[in-house]
């Protein structure tokens, strides 16, 4: 192995360490016969970008906080205190294995977390009881979720992304959030915009919410270059998000986050994510 390749792999476990992802990245599944999403898709071709991934991670974790019955349940169920690179880890292996691998592997999943999420009940605060297999919360998540990925991707990914290229990512994905438990999910990036203008009523910044956010903004960095990486990824989620949504979790577009600002040093840490950790040749 040459320097340079030595060099590459070096930093792609040290990238895949800092975000919490341990042992060998799951290989592909590439027979069309068993895969779970059509592959050279719009599915596997978006996630395939990691830069894109973490950064529009990120921005639906702000996101999805602002809706209270999701955020009392993710607070009052989740280890994101005390163990969040394994959330962080259990979250991409389920995105990873229902994009990549086979349809048995992505029902497996399914299975697992509809079986996680039985258990995720309660109140709120206010005294309003909720569950995670409750399909408006399930696809409050979905929406959220790969709303902010395709964002980060139009953005800060070097392919292009077209209405048409979202439009065949939604309703890819949408099967996904219907196996879960949603009833009705937004199949185009024009249905996706209408569901935000619906679902904004619903939403707010609470207590719980509060506490995520400045959980995120915090962050669990340790050494000052992950502390600096993370400061690009979190100011660049911000810039993704709705400007509604900003002005609902009081994040105002500071110095850092201003496009013309921001834009450069995202697309910098991107390209140095895809250095260390290359999109696979075959997606």
């Amino acid at each position: 192995m040459d320097a340079a390749a030595t060099l590459r792999t070096s930093a792609a476990e040290g990238v895949r360490s800092a975000m919490g992802l341990s042992g060998e990245a799951v290989p592909p599944c590439l027979d069309p016969e068993v895969s779970a999403l059509p592959i050279g898709g719009a599915a596997r071709t978006l996630h395939a970008d990691l830069a894109s991934m973490v950064i529009g991670g990120v921005a639906s974790l702000f996101l999805q906080s602002l809706h209270p019955l999701a955020v009392a349940g993710v607070v009052q169920h989740s280890s994101y205190r005390t163990d969040p690179l394994g959330r962080l880890q259990r979250t991409a292996n389920f995105v990873g294995t229902v994009t990549y691998g086979t349809k048995d592997e992505a029902a497996r999943q399914v299975a697992m977390v509809r079986r996680i999420h039985a258990r995720v009940q309660g109140t709120t605060a206010d005294g309003r009881p909720y569950s995670a297999l409750d399909p408006d919360l399930v696809t409050w998540v979905h929406v959220a979720e790969v709303a902010m990925f395709a964002a980060a991707a139009a953005r800060y990914d070097t392919a292009s992304v077209t209405e048409d290229f979202l439009d065949d990512y939604y309703a890819e994905l949408a099967p996904q959030a219907l196996a879960l438990g949603a009833t009705s999910v937004p199949t185009t990036a024009r249905e996706v915009a209408q569901y935000f203008t619906a679902v904004r009523p619903e939403l707010s910044l609470t207590a719980e919410a509060r506490e995520i956010r400045k959980f995120l903004l915090r962050g669990v960095a340790k050494t000052p270059a992950q502390i600096a990486g993370y400061g690009v990824v979190v100011a660049a989620a911000i810039a993704l998000l709705p400007p509604w949504a900003r002005r609902m979790l009081n994040l105002p577009l500071v110095p850092l986050t201003r496009p013309l600002l921001i834009i450069p040093a995202a697309t910098a840490f991107a390209a140095t994510i895809r250095l260390a950790v290359p999109t696979p040749p075959l997606v």
